[in-house]
């Protein structure tokens, strides 16, 4: 390969903060260990008003720290946006850790002048028992790719990227004015992802751009995280509502509904009139915990295979019902909050 042929694009990390001192460091301390030309590299840190040491952690490394004093991920990532200068915009986050191809691997993918973004895996930081639920789970808490793809626009099934490990080029976001600040809570990255596929650029999920995430380790946590990817799922809806997201997640809350309400229905006629009600009763409720069993008994999950057969459907369930939880409740809220 002739020095002509070489692509270095001057590169910028974006990575929005809030109250983030327990992990920040780890991230940094791996950004610092990337295996690509620093005068090509710039690190932007934007604090959304953190009260904890998180601006005292930052300034101790070579970022630059961006204030900025509205809240909500995407007012940060835009910030960010404005604050960088790189051809190649990447998005992490605080509780993430990068290897030190993590660049070199983005830039590979943008050779190619009709990519406009990309999604890497996320894999986990620990091996805690959660955090390997968060790998395994039949839908995994954030993006795990099996398969490099090149597509025209977001799929089904978790195809398309997670913004702890996405990128962007800066053509693509300035041309489509930034990500939306009034999507919070979830699906606040996907949103432009759809617009830029839309918009006539292509899309590479790609496994090998992986990093590491510090997933929750505490079951309700994970399901907080997941009651506000609901909330965030309806308001996305709001905005969008003919874009595929929100059709996905409109469908799927209407399937919830439908099954809640049969499956009231059956509890109401089994207490009310005859016992002969149980047994769809049982059917309705008990299918989707057997039919997930059954799928981790037949996949495996690690090393806890007979600890997933009996606890991953139920935390499954869990999260689905936190999901639509998450919807209802955004969709009777009618205040108009920030995050």
């Amino acid at each position: 390969m002739t020095a002509e042929d070489v692509y270095e694009p001057t590169v910028s990390v974006i990575i929005p903060v809030l109250n983030a001192e327990a992990t920040i460091k780890d991230l940094l301390d791996s950004l610092i260990e990337v295996d690509y030309d620093k005068g090509k590299l710039d690190v932007i840190v934007v604090d959304g008003g953190s009260t904890d040491r998180t601006r005292d952690i930052v300034q101790m490394y070579r970022v630059k720290l961006v204030l900025e004093s509205r809240r909500g991920i995407n007012v940060a990532r835009n910030a960010g946006v404005r604050n960088s200068q790189g051809e190649i915009v990447a998005f992490t986050d605080a509780d993430c850790a990068v290897p030190k191809d993590w660049i070199k691997r983005i830039v590979e993918n943008f050779k190619d002048p009709n990519v406009g973004c990309l999604g890497g895996s996320v894999s986990r930081y620990k091996d805690d028992f959660i955090s390997i639920y968060a790998d395994n789970s039949i839908v995994p808490v954030l993006r795990r790719f099996k398969k490099r793809e090149i597509l025209d626009t977001v799929q089904p099934f978790s195809r398309y990227p997670a913004g702890c490990n996405m990128a962007v080029r800066r053509s693509a976001i300035e041309k489509l004015n930034g990500f939306d600040e009034q999507v919070r809570y979830g699906f606040d990255e996907d949103e432009l992802v759809e617009r830029i596929c839309n918009s006539g650029f292509k899309m590479v999920l790609d496994p090998s751009v992986m990093i590491k995430h510090k997933h929750r380790q505490m079951l309700s946590e994970l399901l907080r995280q997941t009651f506000n990817y609901g909330r965030g799922g309806y308001l996305l809806f709001k905005r969008k509502p003919r874009g595929r997201f929100s059709m996905w997640i409109l469908l799927s809350l209407v399937s919830f509904i439908i099954w809640l309400v049969v499956s009231f229905s059956f509890l109401f006629l089994t207490i009310t009139f005859n016992t002969v009600f149980v047994a769809p009763l049982l059917s309705i409720t008990l299918i989707p915990y057997l039919i997930l069993a059954l799928f981790y008994l037949y996949e495996g999950s690690g090393r806890k295979r007979d600890i997933a057969f009996v606890a991953y459907p139920f935390m499954d369930l869990l999260r689905f019902l936190a999901f639509y939880s998450g919807g209802i409740y955004e969709l009777l809220n009618m205040t108009d909050e920030t995050d």
